[in-house]
């Protein structure tokens, strides 16, 4: 893959000022989805099962684990998994705290368990099992999935009442972000969602949108509400298949992120560092995070979405990106700062975040050349888009065992399938007949009249001219 042309590629770093700013850029945009994550599990649990101060520590140190496991040749930052939010929580019904992390905590080892066999064996298998067709629909499933939460965060959903403060905040973040990715020029170019989030948050002050009473409640340091394997709770294996089968769809995401990423910095990170190393980094991140009481963490297309209209694939901006999400953690003023900013201002943002995840899932159909005159493709991938899109929901139930797979899961599961079992497109194929001498002839003769007819009259003025003048050469011998 040709290296493409970034303001910063991966190995070099901006000078400390613009490292600092692009990496808040990178904070804000995993922010909303990170701490949404906490928030979305004790809502459908009941109880307080993550918190958000650890699920931005846990990102942090997981991100660090990944560039060290990655030797730092690969962009990319983990946060929160929306996978995992009804499992964790179901998890949790059934077996408490000590259920939901020892789930979290056999995902990411069966992460390293893959990382391991393709380290031995290569990846060619997982390559078949997760080709273009199927990549490609995943990613646009994963931006496009996210696309009714923007819509509500920006207050159009259907049947909600238009509150035009709203509508007015997400609009100036919107259009601040276009405007700054369009316009601008120099350092501003590269911190359009910086920029966006910015002059939305302080349109949404001036119309009386924020409440900072948490702020002034808040301490300036707190220790985060860490749940720690073996001291605050013991391995709990009763709901392990409650949460254990999405490993197979986050790693669909895993890769489909990746692949995405490459083709938006012009490197193969599934070759180099290699699938086998982002794995394992993830993988070590996920069992380290449920090891302390976070959440899943995954690869991250809202930062992706960042280097790619930013140009900025540094992963030592990543690094600082990380380091800050865990000093914040720590520090109960900024994060309830940081807490404060509304929904619209995100949601704004977001329309184009999400939108360009989808976007980059469309180019990997196209790069590849995906052929979607053969009907296999088509089925492959329509039935993704419909099941991923659509809501659509398997419940199994067996006494204690009970697994949902639902939206991006089950479309990833289907799309492997029907690739894998729906036969290829017979290609007709010429043959010559040979079933006597005459034949043959025949068959030949009507290949060279095939043949004269497809030459143009340039080309048969230059043969005859060039014949004509071999033949008035003097001394020609004649037969």
């Amino acid at each position: 893959m040709n290296s493409r042309k970034m303001a910063y590629d991966i190995d070099e770093m901006p000078p400390i000022r613009e490292s600092i700013i692009l990496a808040f850029q990178h904070l804000f945009a995993m922010f909303g989805a990170t701490i949404l994550v906490p928030i979305l599990v004790n809502a459908a649990a009941g109880k307080e099962v993550l918190t958000i101060p650890v699920a931005l520590v846990t990102s942090g140190i997981g991100t660090l684990i990944y560039i060290l496991c990655t030797k730092g040749k690969s962009p990319v930052y983990l946060g929160s998994s929306f996978a995992f939010i009804v499992p964790v929580a179901a998890a949790y019904t059934k077996a408490g705290i000590a259920g939901a992390m020892t789930g979290i905590m056999a995902v990411g080892l069966i992460y390293i368990i893959v990382a391991i066999i393709i380290k031995f064996a290569g990846k060619d298998w997982l390559e078949k099992l997760l080709p273009p067709v199927v990549i490609g629909p995943m990613i646009m499933i994963i931006g496009l999935g996210l696309a009714p939460s923007a819509i509500s965060q920006i207050g159009l959903a259907s049947g909600t009442d238009l509150e035009w403060k709203v509508v007015v905040v997400a609009a100036v973040s919107f259009l601040t972000t276009a405007v700054v990715m369009t316009k601008a020029k120099g350092f501003f170019k590269i911190i359009p969602f910086l920029v966006g989030i910015i002059v939305g948050y302080i349109v949404a002050v001036c119309l009386g949108m924020i409440d900072f009473k948490p702020v002034a409640e808040a301490s300036w340091f707190s220790l985060p509400k860490f749940r720690i394997v073996f001291k605050d709770y013991k391995l709990n294996f009763a709901a392990l298949m409650t949460i254990a089968p999405i490993a197979l769809v986050t790693m669909c995401e895993h890769i489909g992120d990746h692949t995405s990423l490459s083709n938006i910095i012009g490197r193969d990170l599934i070759k180099e560092p290699g699938l086998d190393r982002t794995l394992l980094g993830d993988g070590i991140a996920t069992f380290v995070a449920g090891a302390l009481g976070g959440p899943a963490n995954t690869t991250y297309g809202e930062n992706t979405s960042v280097v790619g209209l930013t140009k900025v694939a540094s992963v030592k901006v990543i690094g600082l990106a990380a380091i800050f999400a865990i000093i914040i953690g720590f520090l109960g003023k900024f994060t309830a700062i940081v807490a404060t900013i509304p929904n619209a201002v995100l949601g704004g943002v977001s329309l184009l975040l999400y939108g360009f995840i989808a976007v980059n899932g469309l180019k990997v159909l196209i790069k590849n050349q995906v052929n979607f005159e053969e009907a296999k493709n088509v089925i492959v991938a329509s039935s993704m888009l419909v099941l991923g899109l659509g809501g659509a929901a398997v419940s199994i139930v067996s006494g204690d065992l009970s697994l949902t797979i639902s939206g991006m899961s089950l479309a990833a599961i289907i799309g492997i399938l029907l690739n894998s079992l729906l036969p290829a497109e017979e290609k007709p194929v010429a043959t010559l007949v040979t079933e006597d001498a005459r034949t043959v002839r025949q068959d030949m003769n009507k290949l060279k009249r095939d043949i004269k007819e497809e030459l143009t009259v340039e080309l048969k003025d230059d043969i005859i001219n060039a014949i004509k003048e071999e033949m008035n050469k003097p001394n020609k011998k004649r037969k």
